[in-house]
């Protein structure tokens, strides 16, 4: 196994904590220490000056908050990683950009909030792309440090498939957390759009950011996903059933490499073998103008967002950043309200054609390619971007190795159907015998 990538189950931890098995200080003390060691290399987070001694503190704090185990909330004492456009009290929010940090602060994310009341402690800042568009920062992937490790959230995927921390927040606008995990071989969920709050986190396109995370292992997964998203329904089927897979054939899935095209047939062949039913179905016969239609409503959003910051530090922006707000200034108002119905006529696409089909769960690879080489891109985002324009609920799973990089699936279901994901793919993957 590659020395870089370790084990690091936030559902274990959550239970070694809980039964006595593990301690949170012994859980620091070795965070800190594979970080210190490996992270020079890897660069998944931002530099911190006495980050041990901190959680240490901190994790004295919650000590004296909760003397009785018993009452301990379920996150106690584990370290999160946050990518760096998240509004956190006490440390700086640069959002991978060379902005004064005074000029972007704001009030903490809501989501933080969240989980420090759940006894989650924040090991740092993770390395983000500029504002989370294509800059990337100089984060390597863990299984091979000349590759990508996928944006924008880069340093978050990085540090979970390091095992640095065994949970760490990402958005996704197009494809940011979902490519990111299929690229380091993690769980990459993304909630429905809405379900889980954006409040403090610096937007890149208030109609499309979902606030979403990465894992190690699914049952830690879902148990994040059930205190974060809003209005959260603990399953209610007893009888788990899953036969029907859907895979969007046409234009979309031809946007992907030959060797990916060939990775996800034999993957479906394999799920063939274990009883489930696939159909192929031509739903997105339209995707350039769907990808047309999402990129010009983000660069637009976008160009809204730094409308001040950009007038007075232009030159501070990439050269990227800068072409995308370029182009966000020449988005005229009816392509604009074009693009913005067009999401919920998707949505409802999608809806129509899954019910009339007879499908569970959509899948599709989770990444035109494996992590492609150099750090200088962070890959393309095209087997996202349809179903974050739906703002659809996505689980990218890990489903083994394409010369010896990770690749991936990505399950999805209905709009605000993120328990019905959460339960399908879990009876998937037990009967493929994966993560």
């Amino acid at each position: 196994m590659n020395k870089f990538i370790s084990k690091c189950s936030l559902s274990e931890i959550i239970t070694g904590i809980r039964n006595n098995s593990l301690s949170s200080k012994d859980l620091i003390d070795e965070l800190c220490k594979k970080t210190e060691e490996w992270d020079g290399l890897i660069k998944s987070f931002l530099p911190e000056k006495n980050r041990k001694e901190r959680l240490l503190n901190d994790l004295q704090k919650l000590y004296i908050k909760y003397p009785n185990t018993l009452e301990r909330p379920i996150l106690f004492g584990i370290p999160i990683g946050v990518k760096d456009i998240f509004h956190v009290d006490n440390f700086e929010t640069k959002g991978g950009s060379n902005l004064p940090a005074t000029v972007l602060k704001g009030k903490e994310a809501e989501v933080i909030t969240i989980l420090k009341k759940e006894g989650a402690l924040i090991f740092g800042k993770t390395v983000s792309t500029e504002f989370a568009y294509f800059a990337p920062g100089n984060t390597a992937n863990p299984h091979n440090f000349s590759h990508t490790p996928g944006g924008s959230s880069s340093g978050s995927a990085a540090a979970v498939s390091a095992g640095f921390v065994p949970l760490a927040l990402g958005t996704q606008t197009i494809g940011s957390i979902s490519r990111p995990a299929a690229y380091c071989g993690n769980i990459g969920f993304k909630p429905s759009y809405g379900r889980i709050s954006t409040h403090g986190v610096i937007p890149f396109s208030p109609s499309a950011d979902h606030i979403g995370f990465f894992t190690q292992d699914l049952e830690g997964s879902e148990i994040l996903a059930s205190l974060l998203c809003k209005k959260w329904r603990n399953s209610t089927i007893k009888n788990k059933i899953l036969s029907v897979l859907g895979i969007p054939i046409g234009n979309y899935l031809q946007q992907a490499s030959d060797e990916i095209i060939s990775q996800f047939n034999q993957t479906c062949e394999k799920f063939r073998k274990k009883g489930f039913t696939i159909k192929e179905i031509p739903v997105f016969d339209n995707i350039e103008e769907i990808n047309s239609l999402h990129r010009e409503m983000i660069a637009f959003e976008f160009t809204e967002v730094h409308k001040n910051w950009f007038e007075r530090y232009e030159n501070l922006y990439r050269k990227s950043t800068i072409e995308l707000i370029k182009k966000g200034q020449n988005v005229k108002s009816d392509i604009y309200q074009k693009a913005k119905a067009g999401q919920l006529q998707l949505r409802n696409e999608f809806a129509k054609a899954k019910a009339k089909n007879e499908i569970d769960l959509w899948i599709s690879p989770s990444a035109t390619s494996t992590a492609p080489i150099g750090l200088s891109s962070t890959g393309d985002p095209a087997m996202n971007l349809p179903w974050t324009y739906a703002g659809l609920p996505t689980l990218a799973i890990p489903f083994g190795f394409s010369n010896s990089l990770p690749y991936g699936i990505q399950f999805v279901s209905d709009f605000c159907e993120d328990e019905k994901l959460f339960d399908m793919v879990n009876v998937l993957v037990k009967a493929m015998k994966i993560v």
